[in-house]
């Protein structure tokens, strides 16, 4: 099928808004994208027709319920080529596929050990391996970041030793857009004998990641980035890492049996899953991917490439322009400032013309200590936005410069 940008955006109700009086530009797809009507559909479908607890009911509306939700995990483990079903843990998202690894290594870690993180990172992916490496007394490394926003290899090589056991990289900065090399991070890694999380929360609307040729130990990601709900993602983790780690949570659902003297725990992939979960954001989850491979990420990636070379075109045109994260290989995302103009104030003009972008250190403060910079504008662009929504910004700034400087 043609990519029909215009065709698709009819499938988005909430692009056919008005704020503050103009169409809505939405440019914050970082941060979350939107819902197709298919998405709202299967959310919708579910609470109205077979809206019921599920694995623990012999009524109609249970097994509905507990057929969608493990077909749901069955299209994300064929969407990322995952080897194992019970390989697929449902989270609430990213952060909590993060801090349940994290979680889990206080048993494997001890003094002295080394873990890994880069310098352009998000928060979720720091905070957690601090407060691991506070737990355990091992050390904390961190893999230097060069001007254009990519990341020092060389000095990356220089920290592995026998002493790294943990190796965390984000797959794509949610702050610059920046695609890192995770394929020859991972192999680095592993040839001394650490095992390696990435963070796919910012990649996976724009690539589909197959994860047994990436042999990572471990990946996370959500929904809502991929135009699916929020509070909805998972935890790749390969079978025989989850076998060793302890529950995160305990609850019902993740045991086998339960007495006051002992519990014994479920088997693969319910030791992890306490609790009643997002059983519609599960199944709409699924329902997001089906609509983007009926799309195609190649088309998706090809489209999202020309808004982002034409959107840098021609923001740098607009003199005072600085955009951060210039590598070669980096997805549809601008973080940009205008010299002597505060970001937030550019994003509060912008906002009331209709266009909404992120302001601010996104998440990854240490990107904006390293620039010495309060933050920036970031423009995150998905495949159903348009140029002439990248000339109604450049528009916007252009105004906000004038009325500002």
């Amino acid at each position: 099928m043609a990519f029909d940008v215009q065709e698709i955006r009819k499938d988005f109700p909430i692009l056919h808004r008005e704020v503050n009086g103009h169409p809505l530009v939405y440019l914050d797809n970082a941060a979350t994208s939107q819902k197709p009507q298919q998405v709202i559909d299967a959310l919708v479908h579910y609470y109205s027709h077979y809206n019921a607890n599920i694995h623990r009911g012999v009524h109609t509306l249970s097994q509905e319920a507990t057929d969608a939700y493990e077909i749901a995990r069955k299209k994300i483990q064929e969407h990322f080529n995952i080897e194992h079903k019970e390989e697929v843990i449902f989270t609430s998202g990213t952060t909590q596929g993060i801090n349940l690894v994290a979680h889990g290594f206080s048993e494997f870690l001890n003094q002295g050990d080394e873990v890994i993180v880069s310098a352009l990172e998000h928060h979720s992916n720091i905070v957690p391996w601090q407060m691991l490496c506070e737990r355990t007394g091992a050390i904390l490394k961190v893999i230097p970041m060069d001007v254009d926003g990519t990341l020092v290899l060389s000095e990356f090589e220089q920290l592995l030793s026998s002493n790294t056991k943990l190796v965390f990289v984000n797959h794509i900065s949610n702050a610059l857009g920046i695609i890192n090399p995770i394929a020859e991070i991972i192999e680095k890694a592993h040839a001394v004998g650490a095992s390696v999380l990435i963070d796919g929360a910012q990649s996976c609307s724009h690539i589909k990641p197959d994860l047994r040729a990436l042999n990572c130990d471990f990946y996370v990601t959500s929904a809502h980035k991929m135009c699916g709900p929020t509070g909805v993602g998972i935890l790749y983790g390969k079978r025989e890492w989850l076998s060793k780690l302890p529950p995160y949570q305990g609850g019902g659902e993740m045991i086998k049996e339960v007495t006051f003297e002992k519990t014994t725990y479920a088997d693969l992939p319910h030791k992890f899953e306490a609790g009643t979960p997002n059983i519609a954001g599960g199944i709409g989850f699924g329902a997001a991917l089906d609509y983007l491979n009926g799309i195609g990420f190649d088309a998706i990636a090809q489209y999202e490439t020309e808004l982002l070379n034409y959107a840098t075109e021609e923001l740098l045109k607009i003199e005072g322009v600085t955009i951060y994260g210039t590598g070669s290989e980096k997805t549809s995302v601008i973080s940009f400032n205008i010299e002597g103009i505060h970001p937030y104030d550019i994003g509060t003009i912008v906002d009331k013309l209709g266009i909404a972008v992120r302001t601010g250190h996104h998440c990854a403060q240490p990107i904006m200590d390293f620039y010495n910079i309060p933050g920036t504008v970031r423009a995150s662009f998905a495949f159903y936005n348009t140029l002439e929504e990248v000339d109604r910004l450049v528009a916007a700034v252009k105004k906000a410069k004038m009325m500002l400087s």
